[in-house]
Formats: C-alpha cells, structure tokens, sequence
C-alpha cells in the first residue's frame, strides 16, 4: 500500500485491501475473520427489526435538483406507502432521495452506511442506520433484508450491486425478487449489452427478463406489489395507535410483515 492510500484509507477499508492482497499468517487470516464476524454480527442486530424492505441503489453524485433525485424521491414515497421500509446505503445523492421520499410521507427509512476514505456520513432523513467498514458485509446487509430492489442510475458501485442481484437470481442462490432497473435513456447502452449478451448466448433468453426496465415509478411499484407482496404472501399489519404519553407518533401507514415471524 501506497503512503498517499495509507493515508486516507479507513481501518475497515486497509484490513480488506491486506486481506485482498494475498496470503498471510494463520493468525492474521484469523484476526480477519474474526473481525468480519463482528461486523455481520452487528449489523443482524441492528437491522433485525426493520421489516420488509425495499433496497434502492443509486449514485451518491446527484444534486436534489437532478431529474433522477426528484424521481427517486417519488418512488421512495409510493413504496413506503406500499407498507415497505425503504433501505438505502445511506448516503447522499439517490440514496438521500429514497430516504427522503419514506420519510416525508411516513413511512420507515434506514440506511446501511458504508464507511468511506471521504467520510460518508448518514443522510439526515433515516430513522435508523448502521456503519459498516466492509463493502462485502455491507451488500450481503442490503441484500438479506429485501423482498425488492431499484436500480437507479449510478456508477460503479450500482452497476455492480444490480448484476450481483441478477447473478444470485439466476444461479438460484436467490429468490425471484423483483428488480426494476430505472432509467431507460441512462441504461440504453446496458440493455444493448444485456440484448448482446442473449444474441451471444453467454446468458439465456429469460435472463433478461429478470428484472423491469422502465421510467415510470407507477410500473415500479405495480411490479414490486405483484411480484414481492402478493408473489410472496406478505400481509399489512393492523394499524396500533401512537401513546402519546410515551411520545410515540403515528405514521398513518401500515406497515407489511413476513408470514414467518421474526423474534
């Protein structure tokens, strides 16, 4: 490593390029291990409770003045609506918008944040978030909790959060969730390369029919109800009444749960 990467690199962020370096001691493997453990462990019990979710994938880069971050921010409040909690990384940019689209109708909104040689800090409308110091925890963390997923338009990081999701799909490693790709102008060039890769036939013809691609947040959220709500049974809880003794608010939504029950 760099003396100019050492410096601005996180801890989390030095043990994985170490880690990924190759080969080291028995006891350093260990250590590793260890520590990931603790990672994994730590974000199961800070997310344990947060119900079903919708996981939105985005770039960090775009101002709440973008095109796509006013768009997000729409399909973050229609899916909250849905009953879903929406989960994000947490961070600036499209994942601020889906947050903020939850929060601003009522609905729950959590992050899982990654933590960044930048320091990307938690946006300011997530009820409840965790820091992760390792990407690997982090998608398996975004992942685990979600019965739908949203790519929106991103970089690397997005692109690689959407073939992964596709990836475990298809080599059923993963249920059918749905995933809606959002952006058809943005994505043109991908869908080409997806119709390539059919024409090639290093994927099959159904694979490409494992997500939605479209603009229309209305299509979005018509998929996820048909294909995670209804394909997988989940139920609206009964509305419970704030105390407003205790301080509790209500949020005029009904939340939805798993027909197994979390304990």
């Amino acid at each position: 490593m760099s003396e100019r990467q050492s410096e601005f690199t996180p801890v989390g962020s030095k043990k994985e390029i170490e880690f990924l370096e190759g080969p080291r001691s028995r006891w350093r493997e260990f250590v590793f291990v260890l520590d990931v453990f603790k990672e994994f462990v730590h974000g199961f019990r800070m997310l344990h409770f947060i119900g079903p979710c919708v996981t939105v994938f985005g770039s960090a880069r775009f101002a709440e003045d973008h095109p796509y971050y006013k768009k997000t921010q729409e399909l973050g409040a229609e899916v909250a609506k849905l009953g879903f909690t929406v989960l994000t990384g947490g961070g600036p940019g499209i994942m601020e918008a889906a947050n903020r689209g939850a929060r601003e109708v009522g609905g729950r909104s959590v992050g899982c944040n990654i933590v960044l040689p930048m320091e990307q800090k938690p946006n300011p409308y997530l009820d409840h978030w965790v820091n992760i110091k390792y990407f690997f925890v982090r998608k398996v963390l975004l992942t685990k909790y979600s019965y739908a997923f949203v790519v929106m338009p991103g970089g690397y990081g997005t692109l690689d959060e959407f073939f992964e999701a596709v990836t475990l799909m298809q080599t059923g490693k993963l249920s059918r969730f749905p995933v809606v790709l959002m952006g058809t102008e943005f994505h043109q060039g991908l869908m080409a390369h997806v119709h390539k890769m059919v024409a090639e036939k290093t994927i099959a013809p159904e694979d490409a029919d494992l997500f939605l691609f479209t603009d229309s947040v209305e299509d979005a959220v018509r998929h996820i109800n048909k294909y995670a709500i209804e394909g997988f049974g989940l139920k609206k809880r009964a509305h419970v009444k704030p105390w407003g003794l205790l301080g509790e608010r209500g949020t005029g939504l009904r939340r939805l749960f798993a027909s197994h029950h979390v304990r």
